[in-house]
């Protein structure tokens, strides 16, 4: 996967715990050199550069046009504001510069910020920059939802995949193999750090996504809306989980580990990962020589079972002293 969404990070919510008025110094109308300017709409307000004057009309119409998320009020997020970061440098300036180089995206809930690059071009307009930007505005909706309040961070990362692209099932047979290995991290272990390595940040995105997928998948939208009401009264994950699903966060652990192993078997796995198309190849030209060597062997035979050109009794003719046959091509007289 060429490009991933990165998630608040702890050292900007560190940097924004002074509050409302550091938010000048942090998102600067400078960047780079270059002068923002600011373009509101309904929804969401859009910064960019001069250059970007275009792709931030589409972004703002994009963000603006967003269907209403899934187990969420129609209402959230609002007042949301898009940093379009026209330069690395300036994606740098707008995060501290603690986000890894694949990176596509952050959101940081805590002032409904999305920041996105253009400064490898229009990519953000493409399929997977509007995925970008529907799982960057799934974090700020569920976090309006929630009031604020901290989530566990495998919820809200699989949540966020489940809200914009969902659950790509061909990709559980790594799931699969990395269990069978022990090398699946705990899901508590997601809550204070998300990896900064690009494999471990892609296990753990496809462990969030596949864990969400499987606790929604009875229950649906209407089993999500029921938990976020409980969630924000209780003002408690663990309480509402339990009220709402009916088992704590540590058996739903269990049970979506014995899911994932039952639905997504070993032959799932090896009809999913390249070391089965490429024994399946093997197999495939062993036929196909197999065929070939049958083939040989039967034209062989059938050779030898053809008449020669001369027949041995023709031979014999001309040894007798017969006529011989005419010249190509020479009519015989009567």
């Amino acid at each position: 996967m060429p490009r991933w969404c990165v998630p608040t990070l702890s050292a900007l919510a560190a940097a924004l715990a002074t509050g409302p008025a550091s938010t000048q110094e942090i998102f600067p109308e400078r960047l780079d050199g270059e002068v923002y300017s600011e373009m509101v709409g309904e929804r969401a307000s859009v910064f960019f550069s001069r250059q970007d004057s275009l792709v931030a009309i589409a972004v703002l119409s994009f963000l603006d046009g967003q269907i209403p998320l899934p187990g969420l009020p129609d209402s959230v997020p609002g007042g949301v504001r898009a940093y379009l970061a026209h330069t690395p440098a300036a994606f740098d300036e707008l995060t501290g510069g603690t986000v890894p180089e694949w990176r596509a995206g952050v959101a940081i809930p805590s002032l409904g910020v999305v920041v996105v690059p253009t400064g490898e071009g229009t990519s953000v307009l493409d399929v997977d920059g509007r995925r970008t930007l529907r799982h960057e505005w799934a974090h700020l909706g569920l976090s309006d939802a929630i009031g604020g309040m901290r989530s566990p961070r495998w919820f809200t990362e699989g949540y966020a995949q489940w809200a914009s692209v969902g659950f790509d099932a061909s990709e559980a047979w790594k799931l699969r193999v990395l269990m069978a290995m022990g090398r699946t991290p705990p899901m508590d272990s997601l809550t204070l750090r998300w990896p900064t390595n690009r494999a471990q940040a892609e296990i753990a995105y496809l462990l969030s996504a596949s864990a969400v997928t499987y606790l929604l998948e009875g229950s649906g939208e209407r089993g999500l809306e029921i938990f976020v009401e409980r969630w924000r009264a209780d003002r408690s994950f663990e309480s509402a989980f339990r009220k709402t699903f009916g088992v704590t966060t540590a058996r739903f652990e269990e049970d979506w580990s014995k899911h994932v192993k039952s639905r997504y078997g070993w032959l799932f796995v090896l009809s999913h990962s390249a070391v089965f198309w490429g024994l399946m190849a093997l197999v495939l030209l062993f036929i196909v020589s197999i065929r070939r060597g049958r083939g040989r062997e039967h034209m062989a035979r059938l050779r030898a079972g053809e008449p020669p050109d001369r027949p041995a009794y023709w031979m014999g003719v001309e040894d007798e002293g017969g006529p011989e046959d005419p010249p190509h091509g020479v009519d015989e007289k009567p």
